[in-house]
């Protein structure tokens, strides 16, 4: 069968896979529909928590990145990473505690106004659709080039799929197609990396691979460690070291620190936490979560550098001259009709030739141009891999896109209807009357982020980095304050979160829509790039949020003494979810 065969059938299979179970586990109350019915057992909800935590931007976009600029790439895996740990210990089992459908529902009841409330559902609605841009751009790059169709007419597929599950099944239909799109999207990224790691290294481990020596055609060991050869590949083409760094250390350290924070205030992920019966099993789901998680996390860097590795030797031939356009690799012919690799002839010589330009002859300079957002989905197609490996990356990459698609609409429905609706314009609703705005939010939600996918702001990995940054910036410190101090009252949480997420918000702004000309170091305050001003961003919110504080009238003592109730978790059984 032909990849786009296999491609149609194994995608197809795995959509009607998650349809399936949305029907079978379709959301009949407002707390199956934002909470799953609080029942999830914990290792499940570790499996649909790394679903949704490893979106496109994990999947497709992650290794790409680091497969391009090397050792800066590291920012986004040490970041991600270390603020789900940071989730996990510090946030996740204190807001279960609380038992809240929601963040904004946690900010409202904490600090005691239904001001802050809706400042909170601004903020987590503006998060959610920021980070939705790269999932869905994630959708329309998969169907473009597997299933042959316009990137506009994959947003289209994917939007459809989308509402299906999430409207229909809401939280618990999402949960449990979750749990199958991590077995997909772990199974699609593992298969590949291993066969590669196999014929490059001779391991199967790619990450034992990845600090190995390569092996030539023959198969015979030729003593020069990977990392080695692709430093020196990398060197003779112009471009810097892999293993070294460009970016200036606060920048990596602000970068770190702001997707870090950014995780811990990330509304679709902390939901997942008030999915479960009891706070021990919140806690118990996080260590099975960060598992999962570790397994394509600790491969990803391999990948990046087997991708790197192949790509060049297929752009630029064996002997380092070009290959002609006419005998290009098929799957560089494949991408060029998706516009994500082009190719531009400068010295006519009718062959291609991948470089930084900083080589002898200007005239055979760089003449590709390669989407950094290709790289997991072509690395089967680089390295020759069966056909059904690559169809099976495709369906990966569409489950890793969909599952935090869903999640980040199921935030924004619940945050219409629960926080805005619910808890502030029409308080008497009924629970079915709830149960319908919450749907038409998410069905409104998701026309617009499928206009957001078919214009994107950027690469699917910045994108995600900046509503991370949005996210540390404004719902993180209101958050950490709210558990952890019983003296922060609603004037300066609000007056914290208004000029945090608006100092942030208008940087990134400035530099990527209003000026991006001026977007260069020298330009940046303190040397830090757009996608680590969080880091700025938050320090705001909590000098802001304290100062104020300080000056206005003192929290209540029934809150006060509510804070200290929830900073005490242990033995607390299933809350009310009211």
């Amino acid at each position: 069968m032909s990849v786009q065969a296999l491609t149609f059938l194994i995608v197809g299979l795995s959509f009607a896979l998650y349809i399936g179970i949305a029907i079978w586990s379709r959301a009949g109350s407002t707390k199956d529909f934002y909470v799953a019915g609080g029942g999830v057992p914990p290792v499940m909800n570790g499996m649909a928590t790394a679903a949704d935590w490893m979106s496109a931007a994990s999947f497709i976009s992650m290794a790409g990145i680091i497969s391009f600029v090397g050792y800066d790439g590291s920012v986004y895996l040490m970041g991600w990473t270390g603020g789900y740990v940071l989730l996990a210990l510090c946030i996740a089992p204190y807001l279960r505690k609380f038992g809240k459908f929601t963040v904004p529902d946690f900010i409202g009841e904490r600090y005691y106004s239904q001001t802050a409330r809706v400042v909170a559902v601004v903020c987590a609605i503006f998060i959610c659709f920021t980070y939705i841009a790269g999932q869905m751009r994630g959708v329309g790059v998969v169907f473009s080039r597997f299933l042959e169709v316009e990137v506009d007419t994959g947003v289209y597929i994917g939007m459809a799929v989308v509402f299906f599950y999430a409207v229909l099944g809401g939280m618990k239909g999402i949960t449990y197609t979750q749990v199958a799109q991590y077995c997909v999207l772990i199974f699609a990224f593992m298969v590949p990396a291993i066969f590669i790691s196999v014929m490059m290294t001779g391991h199967v481990i790619p990450q034992i691979g990845f600090g190995s020596t390569v092996l030539d055609a023959a198969g015979n060991d030729t003593g020069v460690y990977l990392l080695n050869k692709l430093d020196g590949l990398s060197t003779q083409l112009g471009f810097n070291e892999y293993t070294e760094g460009a970016k200036s250390t606060i920048d990596v350290f602000a970068i770190t620190a702001a997707l870090m924070v950014g995780t811990a205030g990330l509304p679709h992920v902390i939901v997942r936490f008030f999915t479960v019966p009891k706070v021990k099993d919140a806690r118990t789901s996080t260590g099975w979560a960060l598992v999962f998680i570790a397994i394509l996390y600790t491969t990803v860097p391999a990948v990046s550098v087997f991708s790197r590795v192949n790509m060049i030797e297929t752009i630029n031939g064996a002997d380092g001259q070009g290959v002609a356009h006419a005998t290009a690799p098929s799957w560089i012919k494949n991408w060029e009709q998706t516009g994500l690799i082009k190719w531009n002839d400068k010295n006519g010589d009718g062959k291609m030739f991948y470089s930084k330009g900083k080589i002898t002859d200007p005239a055979s300079s760089n003449e590709m141009s390669v989407d950094r957002d290709i790289m997991v989905l072509a690395t089967p197609e680089i390295a020759s891999l069966p056909a059904w490996v690559i169809a099976l990356v495709a369906a990966g990459g569409l489950a890793a896109a969909l599952s935090t698609s869903a999640g980040l609409l199921l935030v924004i429905s619940t945050s219409v209807s629960h926080d805005l609706l619910k808890k502030n314009f029409m308080p008497d609703i009924s629970d079915k009357k709830e149960l319908m705005y919450a749907r038409t939010a998410a069905a409104v939600g998701i026309v617009i982020a499928g206009y957001f996918g078919i214009n994107p702001p950027g690469f699917v990995a910045a994108v995600v980095a900046f509503a991370f940054g949005l996210a540390a910036s404004s719902l993180f410190p209101a958050i950490v304050m709210g558990i952890f101090s019983k003296r922060m009252n609603k004037e300066g949480a609000i007056a914290g979160m208004v000029l945090g997420l608006g100092f942030t918000a208008a940087y990134i702004i400035y530099f990527k829509f209003v000026n991006p000309a001026a977007n260069v170091p020298d330009n940046w305050l303190f040397g830090i790039s757009p996608e680590g001003i969080g880091m700025v961003g938050m320090i705001v919110n909590f000098v802001v949020a304290l100062v104020v504080s300080k000056m206005t009238a003192e929290v209540p003592d029934e809150v006060q003494e509510m804070v200290e109730s929830i900073r005490f978790p242990k033995g607390a059984g299933e809350a009310s979810g009211h």
